[in-house]
């Protein structure tokens, strides 16, 4: 017997009590993600839900200890056009270590979460 895993759901993010309009502000507006809020009912403990092609990206607000490397990782298409986005909204891009079948940063939201993209080759 064994788990048998159909797809990823969702990834859930957490952010500091009080910017949840920042937050929507920059998975919204920067990203260009859709907030999923027609749902019929009410998401649980305040948090949003946008919507990322087939999968869900929840953000909630608790209190942040500290930062962490955990993070999701989002294949897109158009990497460099990701890349000049995000800088001209000042967010700094850390080049990942090499992996030959694709092309990958990280950046960090503006609550300390770690997010990945990266492009097949």
């Amino acid at each position: 017997m064994k788990i048998e895993f159909k797809r990823l759901d969702h990834v859930m993010l957490c952010i500091p009590v009080g910017t949840e309009n920042e937050a929507r502000k920059f998975y919204g507006e920067v990203l260009g993600l859709r907030e999923l809020t027609d749902l019929g009912y009410v998401l649980p403990k305040g948090a949003m839900w946008f919507e990322i092609g087939d999968v869900q990206l929840h953000i909630r607000a608790e209190s942040i200890q500290h930062y962490s490397e955990r993070h999701p990782a989002f294949e897109i298409t158009n990497i460099r056009n990701a890349q000049e986005i995000l800088e001209s909204h000042g967010i700094t891009i850390k080049y990942e270590s090499l992996i030959p079948d694709r092309i990958r940063f990280s950046f960090r939201d503006p609550f300390g979460n770690r997010i990945e993209f990266l492009e097949m080759l």
